[in-house]
């Protein structure tokens, strides 16, 4: 009987030695006369335990983890075939396990659990079913469900996608574009690539949706250099389906053309910003335009251009083919749908949660990241990237909701959650925030460009001790300067970090 072993390629499992792994898997199996097929998969999310290795028995899969090379003989001895619980790396089935069975996968319904490259695999399993009903529905009612489902942009602005999608479907102009900005530069963020290289026909089907919606007939993913395995896979989707009638002219029979194509950026944080991105994409240098107009009217190369990030175009085929309002049963307020959190820093069980809105960031590092990683007391929390706000355990009751942290001068971006220890030091933190924007500002705006450096200097004498009142006056107003006068968020968000470690962690400033 023949037993299907599935190893993941994803970056996080490969950097700790699972292509290793399933090499030595191989070469036991064919010792021992065993009849096994692996299988290489996305990752589950539950990176603490990569590489994580599962065994289907009887149509459960039955997960081991972290596995090593050279324990892969004793897992057998342990009965892994037979998806024993004897061997101590054993987790039994992965979906009841405590950190994936309280999730709420939509989005990454089918990460770790099919082949990335098999479009059988991904039809098995939901895939296309949102593609096939937008063929079959005209423009106004493709928008018309990802309004009601009430879907915001999941790369950090929170911006209706609907609306969005509506306003480049209005414009006239006989060529648009659908840009897909995957440069994820954020620290503790791994949601994009984990998707791209776990489930990458799932972006492909987003997009094309969105071109149906919008009337584009091209389309980019402006994709970080960093990612060179998420390339990998996209190219061989992208390829895949264009053989399979599912990309370029007259997809599966319906008459309408979509070509999409991959590009990659050369490490500019920046250009995480949309505008930014396209100057990218046309061959300049990535600095930040003022708006308006706004993309959906004149993006790239003058052209209405649909500018969303991986997860909200991965969010459209779940839309698509359960219906808006499925998709809006979950979440809060305003906050409608689920978001992929992911967990990093000092943090015990780091990996990627997918819940809807309402969490409380408590529950995510508590209950899902287990505390700390070193044992010690959590101290701060920052949530949204570099530029995100940092918060201490008494506001661990703060719902994942984006008014909630609207209001309590932080914001939720791209998901990313960074813990941090009692030993982390406050002031050095809010310095730090300075020294990104100082090395990552596009330098077009003199807020960011002089303000970031000048912030670096005001923190410096701080730190040193020399007059520290004086200059925490100085660097609240230098705050405000960059906040209100700033092209963009890199300099208008930089404040947030910074306001934040002085509000909670006064004491830090005085020492």
């Amino acid at each position: 009987m023949t037993r299907r072993v599935f190893i993941p390629d994803d970056a996080a499992a490969l950097s700790v030695g699972a292509d290793a792994v399933a090499s030595e898997f191989a070469l036991e199996a064919e010792r021992r006369g065993a009849d096994v097929t692996i299988i290489r998969t996305g990752s589950r999310g539950m990176l603490w335990l990569e590489p994580l290795v599962e065994i289907e028995v009887d149509g459960v899969r039955i997960g081991y983890g972290p596995v090593a090379p050279e324990l892969v003989g004793a897992l057998f001895d342990d009965g892994f075939l037979d998806g024993g619980s004897a061997s101590p790396l054993h987790i039994g089935p992965v979906t009841e396990h405590p950190y994936f069975a309280r999730q709420t996968r939509l989005t990454f319904a089918r990460c770790g659990l099919t082949d990335p490259l098999s479009l059988s695999d991904y039809e098995a399993n939901g895939g296309l079913v949102g593609l096939r009903k937008a063929l079959s529905m005209d423009a106004e009612a493709i928008i018309e469900a990802v309004t009601v489902s009430g879907l915001r942009g999941r790369g950090g602005a929170g911006f209706p996608t609907g609306i969005k999608w509506k306003t480049c479907a209005e414009q006239t102009d006989a060529q648009k574009y659908i840009c897909c900005n995957a440069d994820e530069g954020d620290s503790g963020t791994f949601a994009d690539r984990m998707l791209m290289e776990g489930d990458p026909f799932c972006l492909i089907e987003g997009m094309t949706i969105a071109a149906l919606a919008v009337g584009a007939s091209k389309g980019f993913i402006y994709l970080r250099s960093e990612y060179p395995h998420a390339k990998s896979k996209l190219e061989r989707a992208i390829a895949l389906c264009e053989q399979a009638g599912l990309l370029g002219e007259n997809i599966d029979g319906s008459g309408r053309s979509f070509e999409l194509r991959i590009r990659i950026g050369a490490g500019s944080y920046v250009c995480g910003e949309e505008s930014a991105m396209l100057d990218s994409l046309e061959g300049k240098r990535g600095e930040v335009r003022a708006k308006p107009p706004i993309p959906a009217i004149s993006g790239l190369f003058g052209k209405p251009t649909v500018v969303n990030n991986v997860l909200s175009f991965a969010a459209a085929p779940f839309i698509l083919a359960n219906g808006g309002e499925a998709y809006r049963e979950f979440g809060m307020g305003r906050s409608r749908g689920t978001q992929p959190f992911q967990l990093a820093g000092n943090v015990r069980q780091g990996g990627l949660v997918e819940l809807a809105f309402g969490v409380t960031l408590g529950e995510l590092v508590h209950e899902f990241g287990g505390g700390t990683q070193s044992g010690a007391p959590v101290r701060a929390v920052q949530v949204g990237g570099p530029l995100g706000a940092y918060l201490p355990p008494e506001r661990f009751d703060l719902p994942m909701d984006y008014e909630a942290f609207l209001e309590a001068g932080a914001m939720i971006g791209h998901g990313g959650v960074v813990v941090f220890d009692e030993r982390v030091q406050m002031a050095r933190q809010a310095r730090f925030a300075m020294h990104f924007c100082a090395e990552e500002s596009c330098g077009k705006c003199t807020p960011c460009r002089i303000g970031a450096v000048r912030g670096e200097t005001i923190l410096d004498q701080i730190i040193a001790g020399d007059d520290v009142a004086e200059n925490i006056v100085r660097l609240d107003e230098l705050c405000e300067v960059m906040e209100e006068g700033s092209l963009c968020a890199m300099g208008g968000l930089t404040p947030m970090p910074v306001r934040s470690a002085l509000k909670y962690w006064p004491g830090d400033f005085q020492s």
